[in-house]
């Protein structure tokens, strides 16, 4: 197959405005608790550059609140909240309590535990390590953990949630590690991405000088050449 030297050029565009992207995206949550960076990589495929995209999901840094809502969980792994369109994966955050008594996170989406939603009323709540959750003392429900296999891709949703990957499983007990009064910061780091995206510029304006001299050329090819006397 001939090689085309402006798709080519065309795909390396699009993958600078694809990186470009995300790069912003990640600088827009830099402050946004539980948030994970995502990164592209390039793809060669019948020699056009295509960008892909994969979830960072090193731990942020635990920031200690002390406030009994906010929960955050170490390690590889999701506590799953239901929202209208389904089961999502969080990392944790600020949850409240609903009128009803339900713990939710900020938008109001349920957490979920092994009996369903995790109810605690206006008594005082306790989440331990494992994520047993107790009330006044007492037992009521153990969170559930989740998580993916390695390199699986995580969709994002609304910045911190993720839609969860078909060959989810769960997180035992013994390799959790939830910590109530803790939030975690976002992974996304702010100098790194403004030194990309610096990078990034610079890559898009050479691959548009690059596609500005090819088309240039074409003139020439197809108005000039053909003249007689060319």
């Amino acid at each position: 197959m001939p090689i085309n030297p402006m798709s080519i050029a065309a795909s390396a565009l699009r993958y600078w405005e694809r990186r470009q992207e995300v790069t912003a995206n990640n600088l827009a949550n830099v402050s946004t608790d539980g948030f994970k960076a995502e990164r592209v990589f390039g793809r060669l495929l019948d020699g056009m550059t295509t960008a892909g995209t994969r979830t960072d999901r090193r731990d942020g840094i635990f920031r200690q609140t002390g406030e009994s809502s906010d929960l955050s969980i170490a390690g590889d792994g999701f506590l799953i909240v239901n929202t209208p369109g389904g089961e999502r994966f969080t990392r944790g955050g600020s949850m409240k309590v609903d009128k009803a008594g339900f713990l939710t996170d900020q938008d109001g989406n349920q957490l979920l535990g092994r009996k369903g939603a995790i109810k605690v009323g206006d008594g005082k709540f306790e989440v331990d390590r494992q994520g047993t959750v107790q009330v006044d003392g007492h037992p009521v429900d153990q969170l559930r953990v989740e998580k993916s296999p390695p390199g699986a891709t995580l969709i994002h949703e609304s910045g911190t949630r993720f839609v969860p990957d078909a060959n989810r499983t769960v997180v035992q007990p013994a390799d959790r590690d939830i910590r109530q009064g803790s939030l975690e910061e976002s992974n996304a780091d702010s100098l790194g991405g403004l030194v990309d995206m610096i990078s990034i510029q610079r890559a898009y304006a050479s691959v548009e000088k690059t596609i500005s001299v090819l088309d240039h050329v074409n003139e020439v090819a197809t108005s000039q050449l053909g003249k007689p006397g060319t």
